[in-house]
């Protein structure tokens, strides 16, 4: 899957939760979750179970403690889906 591709499907992941529309009109692999969107703890929680039922995988829980930025959550996502 293309990073364009992964983006476009993390989009409307991550929109329910953003408490700055600002950037996440900007969203791009640097966006992090907490500083810059403004999620806190427990809704990130909810966009990693919604990541694992739209792609089909199961997250540890060292893939959440490292899933703080579109960057990273594209790369765990990425790697799921290649094993």
């Amino acid at each position: 899957m293309k990073k364009e591709e992964l983006i476009a499907k993390l989009k409307p992941i991550i929109e329910p939760y953003v408490q700055d529309e600002e950037a996440f009109k900007d969203l791009s692999e640097d966006t992090d979750f907490v500083n810059d969107l403004k999620i806190n703890s427990a809704n990130l929680v909810d966009i990693i179970l919604d990541i694992e039922d739209e792609f089909d995988i199961r997250l540890e829980n060292e893939d959440m403690e490292q899933m703080l930025d579109v960057k990273s959550a594209m790369s765990i996502v990425t790697s799921k889906l290649n094993n």
